[in-house]
């Protein structure tokens, strides 16, 4: 008798019922929130219309928005499922088109920041390879891979353009004409995206050089070549799901920079769609995202199984426990760090950071260390009292993500179209649902980048889980009658906790930057809150002559990064004394 494929049809429930659900969130915006979708209508497509109940009615009769909320959905929906995606509310132009072309747009910067998101990652984790290969250990790719993690890309965006394309003149400054328009833009994409790759990577190829296999390979006389490929094979299934977020994320994170250069790409497509209220053209760029999200997943379970063969298929991926060593050189970097931005906020925290006192964009000097913004305002003052809200509302953001994560990530099968749907709706475009819904605020902005941000953690999750289940001491309790819940609480999660915290703390400095990049897009806090965001937003416009408007914010941005990862790199004496208890426990049996 042949078995109900359960799995498979979990699976298929799970992206189905998560893609409905964004769908309809999405066309149902107008009536979630307390704006009116004829008004908005009306003053984007009828300019010469007096806003008066006759017009407002025309409004609403051509939209159909008097059938309710349900009827319009639908209609639009089984019009989708045709191929037909209806008319833009404020264009009156066929939505396909225009989503096609700004989706071709947004795959070539894609392509381009994967590239070089692939080479600096290489280039991160190519001495954690060689050194692996010799047999020697050493965790982590260094300050360097942690700084390119912490850049904002919307801050390289603005850089380049005035290095670029103003000051030597190398680059065209915007526009999209031709594939030589994508350079810049896919450098301010890809060096983050690189960043967070090539950490992730050597880290995964550190912890691979460290089980006894590749001790037996080098006793054995193997190459360092074959001994690297070993490596690098163990290494990339770990990975590979991260990968695949990252670079779905290039697209769906690249609203601020395709603004910044003006690149009629998706996410800026669908960000002036979000803001206009023209609901069939936000929803047929959110579809695309998704449509990317699921592709990439695909792709990335694909090349996972096949990195690991048969061992994958069998369910008997070999996990070694290497419990790092605890040493107090460790703790330099970290406290030093927490010692910087302590001063920091501290100094800051000790000056005004409303007041208009000083001359506009007065440099750095004695009395002004940081110098003045454009209004006057103490830029030490405004940054210090914005380390407080933005580096403590991201750490609460990271832990509410990694909660949910776990959770997630423990349930595999019905987890996978929420993870897929959270990984393809960037930050930005969940900001604009809360805002349109909740209006802008901080308490938005970290709701936004909440809602999204446990897909890496939970996608982690479920690798670590299902090679957790893989050890011997592990497969063998269903056998003795322990309960599922019993070694999810008591086996499962106490092994991956480890590396789900540092993970969760190597997203801080991003989950920092989303906070920062929605202050910067109007999103997040609002004037004069001294958040990093509106201090870059409003620095933005004078970094070409005044650079300091943008130094304090962004040196803050990249501190707490450097914090967070040299933190999370600290191995916990009593964690480990618990893993070493473990590994003793059953060593004999293995």
């Amino acid at each position: 008798m042949k078995r109900f494929p359960t799995s498979g049809l979990l699976v298929s429930l799970s992206r189905g019922g998560a893609l409905l659900a964004v769908v309809m969130v999405i066309g149902l915006l107008p009536w979630l929130s307390d704006q009116s979708p004829e008004y908005t209508v009306l003053r984007a497509g009828y300019a010469d219309l007096e806003v008066t109940p006759e017009a407002l009615s025309m409004v609403r009769d051509e939209l159909g928005l008097d059938r309710g909320p349900i009827l319009v959905f639908f209609t639009w929906f089984v019009g989708a499922l045709s191929g037909d995606f209806g008319q833009s509310w404020i264009s009156h132009a066929p939505v396909l088109p225009g989503t096609l072309a700004a989706l071709a747009v947004s795959v070539t910067l894609m392509i381009g920041a994967g590239a070089i998101a692939l080479l600096v990652a290489s280039m991160f984790a190519l001495p954690s390879l060689l050194r692996s290969a010799r047999g020697k250990h050493r965790r982590g790719a260094g300050l360097l891979a942690t700084t390119a993690t912490s850049l904002p890309e919307f801050l390289l965006a603005s850089l380049f353009l005035v290095i670029g394309a103003v000051w030597l003149g190398w680059f065209p400054p915007s526009g999209w004409l031709g594939v030589h328009y994508a350079v810049l833009p896919s450098l301010a994409m890809g060096l983050p995206a690189g960043g967070l790759m090539g950490k992730l990577l050597a880290d995964a190829v550190s912890a691979a050089g460290e089980e006894q296999w590749v001790s037996a390979w080098l006793s054995a006389g193997f190459t360092r070549r074959q001994i690297a490929l070993g490596i690098l094979r163990r290494a990339l299934p770990n990975v590979s799901s991260q990968v695949a977020l990252v670079v779905v994320g290039l697209t769906g994170g690249a609203v601020a920079v395709e603004r910044v250069f003006a690149i009629p790409g998706l996410g800026r497509a669908t960000l002036g769609a979000a803001t206009a209220q023209d609901i069939p053209v936000l929803q047929a760029g959110v579809l695309a995202l998704l449509v990317l999200a699921v592709v990439a997943g695909v792709l990335a379970a694909l090349t996972r199984r096949a990195l690991l063969g048969p061992a994958g298929r069998l369910g008997v991926v070999p996990v070694a426990v290497v419990p790092p060593s605890f040493r107090r050189r460790d703790l330099a970097v970290p406290i030093g760090a927490v010692s910087l931005l302590a001063a920091l906020a501290i100094a800051g925290m000790l000056r005004d950071p409303f007041t208009s006192a000083h001359s506009r964009l007065a440099p750095p000097s004695w009395l002004l260390p940081f110098g003045a913004d454009a209004s006057g305002r103490d830029l030490l003052a405004r940054v210090g009292h914005g380390t407080a809200s933005t580096v403590g509302t991201a750490l609460a953001v990271v832990l509410l993500s990694l909660l949910i994560g776990v959770l997630v990530g423990l349930l595999p099968r019905l987890g996978t179209g929420p993870l897929e749907v959270a990984n393809a709706a960037p930050p930005v475009i969940t900001g604009i649902i809360v805002a349109a819904i909740a209006g802008t605020s901080a308490g938005g902005a970290a709701l936004a980048v909440a809602l999204v941000s446990w897909a890496p953690l939970a996608a982690h999750t479920a690798a670590l889980t299902l090679q957790t289940k893989s050890l011997p001491f592990v497969a063998v309790l269903p056998v003795l009658g322990v309960g599922r819940g019993r070694i999810i609480v008591r086996h499962i999660l106490p092994h991956i906790a480890g590396p789900l915290f540092r993970h969760a703390m190597l997203r801080l400095p991003g989950t920092a930057l989303a906070l920062a990049a929605l202050g910067f897009l109007g999103l997040g806090a609002n004037p004069p809150s001294p958040d990093w965001g509106l201090i870059l937003a409003e620095g933005m416009a004078y970094v070409e002559r005044a650079p300091w408007t943008v130094f304090a914010p962004a040196s803050a941005l990249i501190l707490s990064s450097v914090l967070a990862v040299s933190a999370s790199s600290i191995a916990f004496p009593t964690l480990e004394r618990r893993r070493k208890r473990t590994t003793t426990n059953i060593s004999p049996a293995g």
